[in-house]
């Protein structure tokens, strides 16, 4: 079967080189914002997944129900308050997601350009709708918000392609749980992993993240970063943390959790421990040893292994 003419045309999109220039100045310019603690809460570190999906919910649903309106004599009053709540709202629903695409790969960048254009248009043309409801002219204000619309449903469309088929905003971690047996896995000798530099193991295909502190520790985490499966083990170890060397997201060693985005979701952590000198890791899940600390009985203990 032939691929449809629109994901063609939106596989081309993705490859399109052409405003990359404009979007590498556009990324260095948002990065470069004093937003401060704020750059997480709008990437939705503190709900675990980005937030930017949840704030559109408002414009969108304004903008709609005021098209209902608009189709029912004598309602466009309400239709007016609503096309201004939308307007109103999608201001910080567009700094969210502008915050979460200055993270992004090149190629969901493109997309998300396109993305913001149409949300662009749309706002401009639900702006002329208020500007002719206010001025009394509310058969242009309907028709400018028909238009509106319109552009709200391309955009998003385009929202789609890049949340679904390009999995922006994704955990990239999630499945490492359901592909991993719950056993005691052997990953190397002691000393294959040099005190505080990160070294990449595989465990059932999965790759993993094993890090031994100066004092003896061990830790292990899913080594391909949630937010976007950057190599962890390519990242920068300090203060008992890993940083993704893609976008910069930070993760606490003991237990995987993400201390800065852009990553929303925490990495999977291991439980780990030394067996007659080799370093065995096990999925951590719910019970014993969840809390980063292996917890074997003594006789276990005495044969060499370690927390």
């Amino acid at each position: 079967m032939r691929q449809s003419r629109v994901l063609w045309l939106l596989d081309r999109l993705e490859r399109e080189p052409r405003a990359d220039r404009l979007i590498e100045t556009l990324r260095t310019g948002v990065r470069s914002l004093p937003l401060g603690p704020g750059r997480d809460l709008l990437h939705g570190r503190g709900l675990g997944h980005p937030v930017h999906p949840l704030m559109v919910q408002v414009p969108i649903g304004s903008w709609m129900s005021a098209a209902v309106l608009d189709l029912w004599p004598g309602r466009t009053r309400g239709a007016g308050l609503l096309v201004g709540v939308g307007l109103a709202t999608a201001v910080p629903a567009a700094l969210a997601g502008t915050v979460d695409w200055a993270e992004l790969h090149p190629e969901q960048q493109r997309v998300g350009l396109a993305h913001a254009m149409t949300n662009v248009a749309a706002v401009g043309l639900y702006a002329a709708s208020l500007a002719c409801r206010l001025k009394g002219r509310t058969g242009a204000g309907r028709t400018y918000g028909f238009l509106g619309l319109a552009a709200v449903g391309l955009g998003g469309f385009l929202g789609g392609h890049l949340a679904y088929r390009q999995a922006s905003g994704a955990n990239h971690a999630e499945e490492v749980p359901h592909v991993i047996r719950d056993a005691w896995h052997r990953v190397g000798a002691v000393a294959e992993f040099p005190a505080g530099r990160p070294v990449r193991r595989v465990v059932d295909d999965v790759p993993v993240l094993v890090v031994r502190e100066s004092g003896g520790t061990v830790h292990a985490l899913a080594e391909r970063c949630s937010h976007l499966a950057g190599p962890l083990s390519e990242g920068t170890v300090a203060d008992g943390c890993v940083q993704c060397p893609w976008h910069g997201s930070v993760f606490r060693l003991s237990d995987g959790w993400n201390v800065r985005g852009p990553a929303t979701a925490p990495q999977p952590a291991f439980d780990t421990r030394i067996l007659d000198g080799h370093v065995e890791v096990r999925l951590r899940r719910d019970g014993p040893g969840a809390n980063g600390k292996w917890t074997g009985t003594e006789t276990e203990k005495a044969h060499g292994h370690a927390g």
